[in-house]
């Protein structure tokens, strides 16, 4: 057994989710726990050099977390033969020219998504992938999620019979940043910096439905500016001009029918922020997070329409949890595991730039079907 050192690059990590999900509950957290174990019983430890721009504010995260090196210097940290991993959670806009620029250099490269704001180029980071031969891979968080996982268990166990449905509810009521500060940063509302809802969340809906229900194979969409004018970080109003809200309709493999709305201009009167309630001739389930709520149809209750009295029936009694029978990590630290492990053994993984690539192509798609209103089929890609 023998501990091998993983000189790992990271790039974008001083904003919310680079430095909460990647650094410090991944990155950090597998180095506090020793590393990650191979097959063989060989551990890989993650280094990290911190990169940035802002040198001050790459150099405060770092000595924040206890973290030895940083940079602002990009090019350098390319060139160091030591590193041998590139991770990018920095904007879309520049992300594929970092990829490439790592490839190039012989980096692995592991990102965030959107991988690009278009397919075309999602699909020219594919293919460089595949030229340089560099391992790759592209978050997909939420299939790692404990409430998405004991729904795959359902699905894997037949316990649905054939599937009909899926509806699906996300979002949450992002503050216009005037009497309260918003919970998310301005450019998410900016077309010109990388915005909008669609792009965002239909990447996550494209791998959660592919991974845990059926292939995607057709897509509708409308989009919504609902809140055109917010306040930015510096108290400055702006003009919001790309979509805070998705109504998608998808058409999956199968002939099952999933309905997603996303949206930041909604408050939650559900389980979670986010809910997938999957309907199939033997049973449903509602997934969360973590927590995902089933009902046969042994326990199915019989209600009859009757609007000439309330109804006193408990409908959420109905359901059961479904028990964790596993210890759930986090979902980030797991996925960076699996990357690596892929990275020094070879172990499976398909989550990789095509994959992100067929993300972008559904939010293409389903942009077009807002602007020219009218379903799109979606077709395969191939790199």
């Amino acid at each position: 057994m023998a501990d091998i050192r993983l000189g790992l690059i990271m790039h974008g990590v001083t904003g919310r989710m680079g430095m909460n999900q990647h650094l410090i509950r991944s990155i950090l957290a597998m180095r506090a726990e020793g590393g990650v174990v191979l097959k063989n019983g060989d551990r890989v430890m993650p280094d990290p050099i911190l990169v940035g721009r802002n040198g001050d504010k790459v150099r405060r995260l770092a000595q924040a977390h206890g973290v030895d090196r940083w940079s602002d210097d990009l090019a350098a940290c390319l060139a160091n033969p030591d590193d041998t991993m590139f991770f990018d959670a920095g904007t879309t806009q520049m992300r594929g020219d970092l990829l490439k620029q790592a490839m190039d250099a012989g980096k692995d490269v592991y990102c965030e998504k959107p991988i690009a704001e278009t397919l075309e180029e999602a699909m020219n980071i594919a293919r460089h992938a595949a030229k340089t031969g560099a391992k790759n891979g592209v978050v997909h968080d939420k299939i790692s999620l404990p409430g998405i996982l004991k729904l795959k268990r359902l699905v894997d166990t037949g316990f649905f019979g054939r599937i009909l449905s899926v509806r699906g509810e996300f979002g949450y009521w992002v503050f216009e940043g005037d009497w309260q500060t918003a919970q998310r940063p301005s450019w998410n509302y900016k077309k010109a910096e990388g915005g909008g809802i669609i792009l965002d969340m239909l990447c996550h809906w494209r791998y959660v439905l592919d991974n845990t229900i059926a292939p995607v194979k057709a897509v509708s969409c409308i989009g919504a500016t609902h809140i055109p004018e917010r306040v930015d970080e510096n108290g400055e109003r702006y003009t919001a001009d790309t979509d805070d809200a998705a109504y998608a309709t998808f058409e999956l493999e199968g002939g099952i029918i999933a309905q997603m709305n996303s949206s930041w201009c909604t408050r939650v009167r559900r389980d979670d922020l986010v809910t997938f309630h999957v309907d199939g001739t033997h049973g449903s389930a509602v997934a969360g997070l973590h927590s995902c709520k089933s009902q046969s149809r042994w326990n199915t209750p019989k209600p009859v329409w009757n609007p000439d009295e309330a109804r006193n029936h408990d409908f959420y009694g109905d359901w059961e949890e479904v028990p964790d029978n596993q210890d759930f990590d986090n979902g980030f630290k797991s996925q960076w595991e699996m990357f690596i492990r892929h990275v020094y053994e070879d172990a499976p993984w398909s989550y990789d730039l095509l994959a992100g690539a067929k993300g972008v192509q559904l939010a293409e798609l389903g942009l077009k079907s807002w602007a020219e209103r009218r379903w799109f089929d979606v077709p395969e890609l191939k790199v």
